[in-house]
């Protein structure tokens, strides 16, 4: 029966174990695609398209930061992040 794990717990199959991923890669992915954006808003403000280039800018350097600091926070969270994966 399809709902007997809705009605009844137990019925259930046990949750797959998480799987243990790099954060670094991700972070670092999107850091620097953060980053090539920032670089495009510059070039295009530098060439007189600036049409957006306030808004932009901002929304760009605010990725690089925040990749950046998760960059920072990955370091110092990472032992107890393997600690916890096995």
């Amino acid at each position: 029966m399809k709902i007997a794990p809705i009605v009844d717990p137990h019925v259930r199959r046990p949750s797959p174990k998480p799987m243990q991923v790099d954060l670094r890669k991700a972070f670092i992915l999107g850091t620097v695609l953060w980053t090539i954006a920032l670089v495009v808003c510059i070039c295009c403000w530098q060439f007189g398209h600036n049409l957006w280039f306030r808004t932009s800018t901002v929304i760009c350097a605010s990725g690089v930061v925040i990749g950046l600091l998760l960059l920072v926070w990955e370091f110092f969270d990472r032992s107890d992040y393997r600690r916890l994966g096995k």
